[in-house]
């Protein structure tokens, strides 16, 4: 044996090595997140609010999430991934913690939405990964095999946290519930810790401070400006000023980043013909992945007997669909490196945006049924698979090498923004109309959750047509190299 294929051999042992353990952080990102969606309404009934305001936990959170990743990508890029894994972890631990022991909503929203903080997990994972494979051949695919494992693993945490979540809490306290998915995360923070090796050569440089101050007050000024449309209602004219103002922000945060030699953000990246539909595409992705979540626990869980809609499942039932969604999930992010290889990277993203697009859709005539349900979400489930695991994986490739983490953190930043804005969308959605009782199921209107269907359909099948613009031989190797070129040009 040569010694390049012994130290060949030995660098995809230690990468196979690293993505083992990273697949159980992954699979605990999993158990967070669909631990708790089987309980929402007792969540609701133990906080003493109403089954709408269980948005408000979804969205804090993503507004969170979307100011943190865009500073924990870069300083992955500039100090070391793992080291930022760690701080996140650690973090998400701290949070996770505290929801067992309070009944006060403020506190319990205070650390619903710090927990947030897993959601760097997975950019920080495949921009670990890619920095690692910068030596090996088809080092695109690689990075692209090694995101399909890792959503696996995410994804069969999510199924086993669904399930398990939904016994535990019809048969003991929700605080002992809670404890479960605290306990696993400080034990993840331990496998991060002695088991994860850094990633090489990090860029080092100085963090954009004025940079992260101006996008975070856009989208602090740009979620807020949602909440109050969620709080106040449509009609509410500060709330539209103050959601447009978070959008006019984003202007002298971009004129700034273009002036700068190390930028937060390389805004140019947004200009790339392989990445910029890929942005847009995470965006409107998030929209159903993030925001359809709570909407379709509430649907379920619903009495058709007391409000002529819903399937009035109980939390192990609701936890079923979740199961069947995330086998789907599973099922789609394990076959896309393969048929991306058969066919390419861009046309499987396409059929994959197609699919959840066409199951949503397929929920308005085929929703009174335990079975139509099941049906619709595996079709769902099959192309939000695939799109979880080729999004960070495909801006990867893509991206300038100095500008890896950023750009996989982007991806989850824009699919963060788009889930936070569904998220207030379906809100008010979901009280127009809504009835009175409470106490005894949702809150939620049938007209509300048409909305919910309809706009996940559209934005998804707008993802596909998205996607039929970027370059044919984009998410190759040899692609990150035309998008480092594309990004190059300044603006003057």
């Amino acid at each position: 044996m040569t010694r390049s294929a012994m130290s060949s051999r030995v660098t995809i042992g230690t990468l196979a090595s690293v993505v083992g353990f990273l697949a159980f952080v992954e699979f605990t990102s999993g158990v967070i997140q669909g631990y708790y969606t089987p309980m929402l309404t007792d969540i609701a009934r133990h906080l003493g609010v109403h089954d709408a305001d269980v948005n408000w936990l979804e969205g804090t959170q993503l507004m969170l999430s979307a100011l943190v990743v865009p500073a924990f990508a870069k300083l992955g890029d500039m100090v070391g991934h793992k080291r930022m894994l760690v701080v996140s972890t650690a973090i998400t631990a701290a949070a996770s913690l505290v929801l067992p022991f309070t009944d006060s909503f403020a506190i319990f929203l205070a650390a619903w939405a710090i927990q947030g903080f897993y959601v760097v997990w997975l950019p920080l994972e495949i921009a670990l990964i890619w920095s690692r494979s910068r030596r090996m051949q088809g080092r695109a695919t690689i990075t692209a095999r090694a995101a399909g494992f890792l959503v696996a693993a995410l994804e069969t945490g999510a199924i086993i946290g669904a399930l398990v979540g939904g016994m535990l809490i019809d048969s003991l306290p929700l605080w002992i519930v809670l404890l479960v998915p605290a306990a696993l995360v400080v034990a993840c923070f331990f496998v991060i810790l002695f088991g994860v090796k850094e990633s090489p050569e990090p860029t080092g440089g100085r963090l954009d401070n004025v940079g992260l101050v101006l996008i975070s007050l856009a989208l602090v000024a740009f979620t807020g400006g949602l909440s109050l449309l969620r709080l106040n209602g449509p009609a509410d004219l500060v709330a539209w000023l103050v959601t447009a103002l978070g959008v006019l922000l984003v202007v002298p945060f971009a004129l700034w980043e273009l002036r700068q030699a190390d930028p937060l953000i390389d805004v140019r990246m947004f200009r790339s013909p392989a990445l910029g539909p890929v942005f847009l595409t995470a965006g409107l992705f998030g929209v159903s992945v993030l925001g359809a979540q709570a909407p379709l626990s509430t649907f379920a869980r619903t009495d058709p007997d007391v409000y002529g809609y819903g399937l009035g499942t109980t939390g192990f039932q609701t936890s079923l669909i979740i199961g069947v969604y995330l086998i789907a999930m599973i099922t789609g992010a394990l076959l896309y490196p393969l048929i991306s290889r058969l066919t390419a990277p861009r046309l499987t993203l396409i059929g994959a945006a197609m699919l959840v697009g066409i199951g949503f859709l397929m929920f308005l005539p085929f929703h009174a049924t335990y079975t139509q349900v099941i049906v619709n979400m595996l079709i769902v489930g099959l192309g939000s698979g695939a799109l979880v695991a080729a999004l960070p994986a495909a801006a990867a490739s893509a991206a300038p090498p100095t500008q890896t983490g950023v750009a996989t953190g982007l991806t989850n930043s824009v699919k963060t923004v788009g889930g936070a804005i569904a998220s207030c969308v379906f809100g008010i959605a979901l009280l127009q109309g809504a009835t009175g009782a409470v106490t005894e199921g949702t809150a939620g209107s049938l007209s509300g959750y048409f909305t919910v269907w309809v706009v996940c359909g559209v934005t998804a099948l707008a993802a596909a047509v998205l996607l039929c613009f970027v370059p044919k031989t984009a998410f190759s190797d040899r692609a990150s190299h035309d998008a480092t070129d594309a990004a190059a040009p300044v603006v003057r």
